[in-house]
Parts: structure tokens; C-alpha cells; sequence
């Protein structure tokens, strides 16, 4: 019976394992969290083994649980090289592609490049994932990826595509009110909430003394915010020109410490990289960030 153990069933163990809780596992699969709870019975049973003990806290692995897992993601990984081989008999640019990148990125960078690209081949599909969240290109969250950081493990291939400067900006009322003060941490300052406080424009916003006045981890929020007279935001340069906004000038604007700069990576699979729909997709974003 557990030679035919289907793979969904694996995949509902490592996502129930890597959650730890019914919601998470349940928003992560898609289905409810009755559906999860159910099948999760029915694999226990199949296995005649307790995966997890429930608790108020969540769900914690039992000792079964953790002698399952290196096995789990062995599957985990078959599954996937075999769909990066399915992937390679393709000979059309056709079909979907998943793209995940930061917020700011899909809206600046990624969109204006689409229409082009989409007239170009009609038979091509975008499934895009614009968050600040990290997927994991190995476990095939994504078939592409713009991140800010480099990443450091898996077969992924990837091109360093542009240096994003990040300039002080504002809208260009307030803009023109901030340009003659004398100190620049005084001004009304949009910054960032505890969940990118390590980030490199958090740090650099503490290293000036800023209190911000509205602080959000969404970089969207803050350029809404910005563009409607909130207060001044440390912003992507490109962004800036996007969203009508103005850099901040004058003279103490000038003395400030160097700004920080972020790179931004393509990223995919090695695999998928000669794939002709990931190729057609990636060649679209290099010309893009090349503009």
C-alpha cells in the first residue's frame, strides 16, 4: 500500500512540517483547513504512525515526523528535477511562467515590459507573484525571480542587473519646503516598521537620528505615502520618477552620508534557464533594467 503513497500526500507532510500550523498549511495548499486536517488523519493512519502533535501552539513533529523528513525532500527533489526535465522538452515560447519580485519592481520594471512582450507571443502566460516575501526557486515556488539579494545556495544561474540608488524624495510641495533645512533628520520622515529594520535604508535612516513619523514595512505604503505629503521616504531611485515624486536638494541634503545602494539579481533555475517561455521572459526583463 505505501509504495503508491501519492506525492501530494508528501507534499501535505513537508508543508504541514515547514508551517507548523493548519492555517499556515492550509493557505500555503490552498484548500481549508478541515481538507488539511482530514488528510493529514488519513496519512497517519496510512502510515500507522502520529505525524505531529497538535497543540495549542501549533503542530509539532513528532519523533516519526522528523525520521520522515530527509526522506520527504529527497521525494521533494525528484519531483522537481523531473519537472525541469519536462520543462526542457519544450521547443515554443508558450505556456505559463511565474514571476516573483518585490512590489516597486513588478509595478516599475516588470509591467511596462509586458505588453511588448506579450504581443510578441501570444501563447505566453505571466503569473506574477509581487511581494516582499522570498521564494525558493529550488522547490519550484517560482520558474524567475528579481530579488535584492544575491542568493547564495542552489543550481541557479543569475545576472546582476542593475545598482539601485536609493535617493531622499518627497512629494514636490513638500519637497520644496524641506530644501532649505538645516537638519534633515528634523523633517518628517517616512521610515521603516521592525520587519526591515536590518534592512540597509532602515539602518541608514537610524544612523541619521530619524524618528519617523509614519513607519511601514511596505514600500508601496511609503510611496503612497510620500507622494501625498506625509513625509520624506528613503525610495529607490527609479521609483522616484515613476511616482511623480522629487529628490530632496539643498545644501544639508547634500551632507548627508553616502545613501545606501542595493543590487537587484535575475534569478532561475539551471534547468529552466534554456527553457524557450523562462528565456523568452528573462531576455524581456535584461532589456528592460537595461533601459
Amino acid at each position: 500500500m505505501l509504495s503508491g503513497l501519492p506525492w501530494d500526500d508528501v507534499r501535505l507532510f513537508l508543508v504541514l512540517y515547514r508551517s507548523r500550523t493548519m492555517g499556515e498549511a492550509a493557505a500555503a495548499l490552498e484548500v481549508n483547513t478541515s481538507t488539511v486536517s482530514r488528510r493529514l488523519v488519513g496519512l497517519e493512519e496510512a502510515l500507522d504512525a502520529r505525524l505531529f502533535e497538535r497543540g495549542r501552539e501549533g503542530l509539532r513533529p513528532t519523533q516519526a515526523g522528523e525520521a520522515l523528513l530527509p526522506a520527504a525532500e529527497l521525494v521533494e527533489q525528484g519531483v522537481a528535477g523531473f519537472a525541469h526535465a519536462v520543462d526542457g522538452l519544450e521547443r515554443e515560447v508558450s505556456g505559463l511562467v511565474r514571476l516573483a519580485c518585490p512590489p516597486d519592481v513588478a509595478v516599475v520594471v516588470v509591467l511596462p515590459a509586458l505588453p511588448a512582450l506579450l504581443a510578441r507571443y501570444p501563447g505566453l502566460r505571466i503569473e506574477l507573484k509581487a511581494d516582499e516575501a522570498t521564494v525558493d526557486l529550488n522547490r519550484r515556488e517560482a520558474d524567475l525571480a528579481l530579488r535584492v539579494v544575491r542568493p547564495e545556495r542552489g543550481d541557479l544561474v543569475m545576472r546582476r542587473v542593475l545598482a539601485v540608488a536609493w535617493v531622499p524624495a518627497a512629494s514636490a510641495s513638500l519637497a520644496a519646503r524641506l530644501d532649505a533645512l538645516e537638519d534633515p533628520a528634523a523633517a518628517p520622515w517616512i521610515g521603516w516598521g521592525p520587519g526591515f529594520g536590518d534592512a540597509p535604508p532602515a539602518r541608514w535612516l537610524r544612523a541619521l537620528g530619524v524618528e519617523a513619523t509614519l513607519a511601514t514595512d511596505s514600500l508601496p505604503t511609503q510611496l503612497a505615502a510620500a507622494a501625498a505629503g506625509i513625509g520624506v521616504a528613503l525610495l529607490p531611485a527609479p521609483s522616484v520618477a515613476h511616482y511623480g515624486l522629487v529628490p530632496i536638494a539643498g545644501a544639508a541634503w547634500d551632507t548627508l552620508p553616502p545613501r545606501p545602494e542595493m543590487e537587484l539579481y535575475l534569478v532561475t533555475h539551471r534547468v529552466l534557464r534554456s527553457v524557450p517561455r523562462v528565456r523568452a521572459v528573462w531576455d524581456a526583463l535584461v532589456a528592460a533594467l537595461g533601459e
